[in-house]
């Protein structure tokens, strides 16, 4: 399939905006017997009727996000995913009118959309979050905040109050919405010879670190293994079984398959645990060997 164009994007737009704003509008009592056709009999017609009505509600909100910078296009689109959502929900026998339900779907996936495309950088994931962000410039004009340099802390406390959200969250997300996106490749400098990444910090250990943290691993294990051969065969068996698993036995459990009390096994248990403890101390206090293997 040929790629269109920018000129051709533009004319099936308009050509699908004019189709919709041709159909015409139904009545009440018609669109619940639309609804409850698809509904009950999966009529394909039906659906396509009552879809088709309402696609010029879908353009009209599209129109009320173009100022996000996304393509109309994809605003249309996304709003007949929410249109057809709406039509799929429907249900007829409320006292509602289709249009009125539909408008929520519509609005709700598109605002997804801007969402999800406005920026590289996530800009709200809670609701107070997604309020914030489709109405802060939108108070900011109405409160008259003329400040060049951020808004003032009259205008962040007056929203947050609208808004029921925090002072912080109004400046933060003000400060995400006035900073445009930056490729960490973008060169910085006079020169233009490194970019922001390489300013970046690895989180990540070293290979230094990672090769003493794997030594020191190994040499816990063995020491771990020459203390367990310490313990009396009973004891080292309650330790494996108690400790050394994922899900350890229970005390009751060792204590029937052993013959004994269950009070009896706590006690080799910490008797054993405490035998465990002096022989890693002792280890640990002549650590030489971790410096002869190399």
């Amino acid at each position: 399939m040929a790629h269109l164009d920018d000129a051709d994007t533009q004319r099936a737009n308009a050509s699908f905006i004019r189709a919709a704003m041709r159909a015409p509008i139904l009545s009440r009592d018609h669109e619940a017997d639309l609804a409850r056709r698809w509904r009950d009999d999966r009529n394909d017609r039906a659906l396509h009727e009552l879809v088709t009505a309402y696609t010029r509600l879908v353009v009209s909100m599209a129109g009320r996000f173009r100022h996000y910078g996304l393509p109309m296009g994809d605003l249309i689109q996304e709003g007949n995913v929410g249109l057809m959502q709406a039509a799929e929900r429907f249900d007829c026998a409320r006292d509602v009118r289709f249009s009125t339900y539909a408008a929520w779907w519509i609005r709700s996936a598109m605002q997804d959309f801007v969402l999800r495309n406005w920026s590289i950088v996530r800009t709200g994931t809670t609701a107070a979050q997604k309020s914030l962000f489709f109405n802060l410039r939108r108070l900011r004009a109405q409160i008259a905040d003329s400040e060049l340099d951020g808004m003032s802390g009259d205008t962040s406390r007056r929203i947050a109050e609208t808004l029921k959200v925090s002072i912080a969250d109004v400046q933060s997300m003000e400060m995400r919405l006035s900073a445009a996106d930056q490729s960490l490749s973008s060169p910085v400098g006079e020169k233009g010879d490194e970019s922001w990444q390489d300013f970046l910090s690895d989180p990540r250990p070293d290979p230094e670190h990672v090769v003493i943290g794997m030594r020191d691993a190994a040499s816990r294990s063995r020491w771990l293994s020459d203390a367990l051969e310490a313990l009396s065969p009973r004891e080292r068996r309650i330790i494996r079984e108690r400790r050394l698993v994922d899900e350890g036995a229970t005390l009751e459990d060792l204590g029937r398959s052993l013959g004994v009390s269950k009070e009896r096994v706590r006690q080799l248990e910490n008797r054993a645990l405490l035998k465990l403890r002096s022989a890693m101390r002792a280890r640990v206090a002549t650590p030489d060997e971790l410096f002869v293997e190399a």
